[in-house]
């Protein structure tokens, strides 16, 4: 069935496997336990998800949506229903046509039962204020955006996105700095922190030592082309070690979870 995941590992618990003979559903209850936020947070705990082909590639004709499935999109809702904030590139939000986070009954009930607000604002990274003040971020959402940026970035941008209700925040002189941004996320209280992309921006947080969790659903898909990487830009000094704590599959999708070995 489309949307239903199996698991095939789960940290030190074993499950089904693929090809065992015998179908197995997780349940919404143990795929929330499986991509929660650790509890008392003393910091911004940072989650990223992508979606990428078998053969890398992280677009199809310039936008993830075409390498989705049923069980991808069903996580990626899930990322959006646990988390306190929403951290995301303005270039990404402008590929994917972003909007503030949509309300729904499932929603709704989810975030009541783990004491979070009723809709996690979304926090766009963009160096230059490049956000307009008409953007479906701004006219159409629930909860006003927060706008990371620079005090390099024009004036009259920062005043005009101010004005169209979003909260713009420096955080760094010529380009956002992850810590900085992070810390003013924590300021508001916003420490589960559910990051959908873009490359540039997951590269700064790899360097910067502050990806906590990868969620990566990789797609029976073979794209080529010119389609880039899930990281680009900043270079990490090292290599950050990961842990797989879980794997899922449905249909072909492989949802693998990455914890940060520290």
């Amino acid at each position: 069935m489309a949307g239903s995941l199996t698991p095939c590992w789960d940290g030190s618990v074993q499950k089904l496997w693929p090809g065992s003979g015998a179908e197995s559903n997780i349940t919404d209850a143990e795929l929330e336990r499986l991509y929660d936020h650790p509890s008392g947070l003393d910091r911004p705990w940072v989650q990223v998800n992508f979606v990428a082909s078998a053969d890398g590639a992280m677009t199809v004709d310039g936008r993830s949506g075409g390498l989705g499935g049923a069980a991808d999109q069903k996580v990626f809702a899930l990322g959006r229903d646990l988390a306190d904030v929403v951290l995301v590139g303005a270039g990404t939000a402008a590929a994917e046509g972003y909007r503030g986070v949509v309300a729904g009954k499932a929603r709704a009930e989810r975030r009541a039962r783990l004491g979070l607000a009723p809709i996690p604002p979304i926090a766009v990274v963009s160096g230059r204020c490049s956000l307009e003040p008409d953007s479906p971020l701004l006219t159409d959402t629930l909860v006003p955006p927060i706008v990371l940026t620079t005090s390099e970035a024009p004036a009259r941008r920062r005043a005009e996105l101010t004005e169209a209700g979003a909260d713009v925040v420096v955080a760094g002189e010529s380009s956002v700095h992850p810590a900085l941004a992070l810390r003013a996320l924590d300021e508001r209280g916003l420490r589960r922190v559910d990051c959908e992309g873009g490359p540039a921006l997951f590269a700064s947080l790899i360097a910067a030592d502050l990806v906590d969790v990868l969620c990566l659903t990789v797609a029976p898909l073979l794209v080529a082309g010119g389609a880039g990487r899930i990281g680009v830009g900043v270079p990490s000094a090292v290599p950050r070690g990961m842990e797989l704590s879980s794997a899922l599959h449905d249909e072909g999708y492989l949802m693998l979870r990455y914890t940060r070995s520290r």
